[in-house]
């Protein structure tokens, strides 16, 4: 398999894409070296001045779009769910998706699953079950959902002084489920970052991870539009974004179900990120 080189991309040349829960912007930055699947890192002496991005493996040197070479592809599902949805939930609205996991595993897709804090308090057992899968691994999207900049798609903000001790709230709530197989990985709730938030979480030695592929998932009733926007953008190294809400992504799993075979077919194969991130 060629070695994916990382692709660096300045400060000046980011970008922006609108899709999530609440909206996902796509802020491209610099990949990040692979990172050890295990926990979040200790800071250190050692740990870069901001915090490093990954948006989606580089394409090999002399390669094209059009390349056959190194099929891979990397879905993630994020597991949103606000502090402040408790009532919600508590009401029956759902912000798991079993029928999603249970498809992934049918279908045996390797996946990463950014999960909130206030997701795994609320469905401790499939949490549990998640991180306990070889299949998938677990990294963290928050604990609280807020965002870590301001307007950003309407969700509340985060002051500065407590975005860390809200990322480790959310590993913390992991190991309070029995949640395994946890990478030091992070996204930010709406995809939306500056320089000083990434700044701020350096030293918790993690590496924030966003996406080249806007699924279109969030809100969304075709499925099949879903299928076609993912099938559309998709090309080797490619990492895409969806979610793990019923109430708010009702149509992924089907999605999922007509994405999966129809890359198949094409000789893509899936992976988690940590996989992606190695080339």
């Amino acid at each position: 398999m060629p070695t994916y080189a990382p692709r660096l991309l300045p400060l000046a040349l980011l970008g922006t894409v609108i899709a999530g829960c609440a909206g996902d912007t796509d802020t491209r930055l610099a990949p990040a070296p692979s990172a050890r699947p295990t926990t979040h890192q200790p800071a250190g002496p050692e740990r870069p001045a901001t915090t490093p991005v990954f948006l989606r493996a580089a394409d090999p040197p002399g390669k094209t779009r059009a390349s056959t070479a190194a099929k891979t592809v990397a879905l993630t599902f994020d597991a949103d769910m606000t502090a402040d949805q408790g009532a919600r939930a508590a009401r029956g609205e759902r912000f798991d998706n079993p029928t999603l996991i249970s498809s992934l595993r049918r279908l045996e897709v390797p996946s990463t699953i950014f999960m909130t804090g206030r997701w795994a308090e609320e469905y401790p057992f499939q949490a549990r079950e998640i991180g306990s899968d070889p299949l998938f691994e677990v990294a963290n999207h928050s604990y609280s959902h807020h965002s870590f900049t301001a307007n950003c798609h309407g969700l509340p903000v985060l002051r500065k002084k407590d975005m860390a001790a809200d990322v480790e709230r959310a590993f913390r709530a992991f190991r309070e489920a029995g949640v395994r197989q946890v990478v030091p990985y992070f996204r930010f709730p709406g995809g939306c970052y500056d320089q000083s938030a990434l700044r701020t979480l350096a030293p918790a030695g993690l590496t924030a991870v966003q996406w080249d592929v806007v699924s279109g998932d969030a809100f969304a009733t075709d499925a099949d539009a879903v299928a076609e926007q993912v099938l559309a953008e998709v090309r080797p190294g490619s990492l895409v974004v969806m979610h793990c809400t019923t109430s708010a992504a009702p149509v992924t799993d089907e999605a999922v179900r007509m994405i999966v075979p129809a890359l198949r077919e094409r000789g893509y194969r899936f992976v988690k990120v940590s996989e992606l991130m190695k080339g």
